[in-house]
């Protein structure tokens, strides 16, 4: 099975919001730094608070959050909420019109490899794909207060 774009950056903004929890990080923010288009971005985070991944505020302040820790969801869940309403082939459509239907045997392994790919994406929580937080952290442009003051000399005015 293929993640779509969609689910793909859901996972990364999720991924994005797990490294700097509990703050709340401006989608404007993740879409540059990702490289993404604002719009598209933004009804990314629609949909995750929609399903309740992520918290949202709006202007001074706002931006999106999880919503509980990162122990605490699921890819699996993430994944499941996002493609739910796309069949793995088109014969498990509500518009299923292959010639073969009534006699195919393809059915039954397509629905076991797509529940074994959903169960294996829920053996890992958020938190156990942002394990490599330092590495992560500079990767997306965040630098941790504390580490900047501990590394950096203090700028002269």
């Amino acid at each position: 099975m293929q993640l779509d774009k969609f689910t793909d950056y859901a996972l990364r903004v999720l991924m994005l919001l797990a490294v700097r929890a509990p703050a709340r990080v401006p989608t404007s923010e993740i879409a540059a730094l990702y490289g993404l288009s604002e719009n598209h971005l933004a009804k990314v985070a629609t949909r995750l608070a929609r399903e309740g991944f992520v918290t949202s505020g709006r202007g001074r302040g706002g931006g999106l959050s999880l919503a509980r820790s990162a122990d605490q969801i699921s890819l699996g869940a993430v994944v499941r909420a996002l493609k739910r309403d796309t069949p793995v082939a088109e014969c498990f459509g509500p518009n299923a019109s292959c010639l073969i239907l009534p006699a195919c045997g393809l059915r039954t392994p397509l629905a076991e490899a797509q529940a074994a790919f959903f169960n294996a994406l829920d053996a890992y929580p958020l938190a156990n794909v942002t394990t490599h937080r330092p590495a992560l952290t500079e990767l997306l442009g965040h630098r941790d207060e504390k580490l900047v003051a501990d590394r950096d000399p203090p700028s002269e005015p």
